[in-house]
């Protein structure tokens, strides 16, 4: 069923922009708190908390009045002034339950109290006075729970929860459904507080006795009545809020969406062949300028590459032709002047036949070597030990008046696949061999997580003029004994491929020397237990 859907949204889903993204992203985070405000009743839940309050501070002062003027009542006395007693609104939208609408009292026979009756002479006036300002409904209880004022005087509330728990000494606060309630906005329906009516009943004591109770009931602020009061605050934070998305998506702009473009152009202008990558703006986030920075890497990688392919490809083509020349040309001779020709021609132009197709078969072996040098991919935690290997090179390649000396101990284990390093070290010391050496010096020395491997000889060495190019492929000084010139390009591939380095290093004598750089292999980790 997920899948079928996000399959769906998939093939409905239009292209977008990356700024379109970020702006819509920026926009409903944005409009995440008023939604929530509205949603979950945060905004109204307010409103309701502060008309509670405000009936709360109403009924604290009508009932210190109503105890002042009640009959009987002596005097009001300053109450300690460390003895506070805050109140605070306990109405909560979401879990307070809503009260039916008010029932009317019961006509239960009773008469009202007198001295109820006599304090509401002196207190109606003020009432009225007091609603003007207020719009809160005040209606005086005697101490039997009896109406002193208004349409319903005479009859008893006694039965109603919030006037039992006034009677009883505590003030109470309760939710009740409005009877007349009448939707006045289309979506008004959000409001919950739109349907309800607040009751605040609070105890009028006189000498620690209950003797009447004052309920207050007025209608809360609903979500419009108190947007609308609060209009001008929030057409202010909505300004405030598009200035912000604004500046916020300009930063972003400049920082991800713009850098993205012009880097996507500046692609588009290499596919092409012209242009280059450009400098990342200051303003780019520094991702995107390390993108631009590795980008521009690559871009010069595969520059370097495509040339290092056209100049391999010319050399390559320029190397096999001397020998299919050579061979082509046998084939004519024969085919021409095979009747006429003299045994020892035929032999002459057979060998040379074959010595070009020896050499070819020769650059072919190598080119496969290098290729497979070139695609190795080496295990960067592999750990071989360097004497052994260089050892027993060494054992092999001695012999016929050759010499190869090895003085690496204790140096340990570097991070080359051991055949690796036994075609490298077999190759380099072959080619000082090739090279008329009758000795050659391994030397090794470790600093911190590198090897430094020195081999020098005694041979004929390397001309000025030709270290530059030793290590290009096809380059070679020994053309005539049959030197493929790839020997040396397929050794700087396979200690490039496992991180390392060669270079030429400054001989001591008339030999070559040079000089691998090789990481030293990683200790393996203490397994417990």
């Amino acid at each position: 069923m997920i899948g079928r859907l996000k399959e769906a949204i998939k093939r409905r889903w239009p292209p977008l922009r990356l700024r379109t993204i970020l702006f819509a992203t920026l926009l409903v985070v944005a409009t995440l708190p008023g939604v929530g405000a509205v949603f979950l009743r945060v905004y109204e839940n307010t409103l309701v908390r502060q008309t509670e309050a405000e009936l709360i501070a109403q009924g604290s002062a009508l009932a210190a009045t109503a105890r002042a003027v009640w009959p009987g009542a002596p005097p009001l006395a300053y109450p300690d002034e460390h003895d506070y007693h805050p109140e605070l609104p306990r109405i909560d939208l979401n879990a307070t339950p809503i009260l039916g609408v008010r029932p009317d009292g019961v006509q239960d026979g009773g008469t009202v109290e007198p001295d109820a009756r006599e304090a509401s002479a002196r207190l109606l006036p003020i009432f009225a006075v007091t609603g003007q300002t207020t719009s809160a409904a005040l209606t005086l209880i005697d101490s039997r729970g009896r109406v002193v004022n208004g349409s319903e005087a005479g009859r008893s509330y006694a039965a109603l929860p919030e006037i039992r728990a006034a009677l009883a000494g505590k003030s109470d606060t309760v939710l009740r459904r409005r009877g007349n309630y009448r939707p006045v906005y289309a979506l008004e329906w959000l409001s919950r507080a739109a349907a309800i009516r607040i009751d605040h009943t609070r105890p009028i004591i006189v000498e620690g006795r209950v003797v009447g109770v004052l309920l207050l009931s007025r209608s809360a602020r609903t979500l419009f009545k108190g947007m609308y009061d609060d209009r001008g605050k929030i057409m202010l934070g909505v300004l405030l809020i598009l200035a912000t998305l604004v500046v916020l998506s300009g930063l972003i702009s400049r920082g991800i969406a713009r850098p993205i473009e012009a880097l996507s152009a500046a692609t588009r202008d290499l596919a092409r062949g012209r242009g280059s990558v450009p400098e990342a703006s200051r303003t780019a986030a520094i991702e995107i300028q390390g993108l631009y920075r590795d980008f521009a890497a690559m871009a010069q990688a595969i520059d370097r590459r495509s040339r290092y392919l056209r100049d391999f490809a010319h050399a390559m083509s320029h190397e096999f032709k001397t020998p299919l020349a050579g061979i082509r040309g046998a084939i004519e001779l024969l085919e021409d002047h095979d009747a006429t020709m003299s045994p020892e021609d035929r032999r002459r132009f057979l060998a040379n036949a074959d010595a070009g197709a020896e050499r070819l078969s020769a650059l072919v072996t190598r080119l496969l070597e290098l290729a497979r040098a070139d695609m190795t991919r080496h295990d960067l935690a592999a750990a071989t030990p360097l004497a052994p290997v260089l050892a027993r090179v060494a054992d092999a390649m001695r012999g016929d008046g050759f010499e190869v000396t090895v003085a690496v101990d204790g140096i340990g284990d570097v991070a080359v696949p051991e055949t690796t390093l036994e075609a490298i070290a077999t190759t380099l010391v072959e080619n000082s061999r090739q090279a008329r050496a009758s000795a050659v010096h391994i030397l090794g020395a470790r600093s911190g997580d590198r090897v430094t491997l020195t081999l020098s000889d005694d041979g004929s060495g390397i001309a000025q003029a030709d270290r530059e190019r030793i290590f290009e492929p096809f380059f070679t000084t020994r053309r005539p004994e049959g030197g493929t010139g790839l020997g040396l390009s397929i050794v700087a591939s396979l200690i490039e491929a496992a991180g390392g380095s060669i270079r030429l290093g400054e001989p001591h004598g008339s030999g070559a020397c040079f000089v691998l750089e090789l990481n030293a292999a990683r200790p393996a980790p203490l397994r417990s237990g």
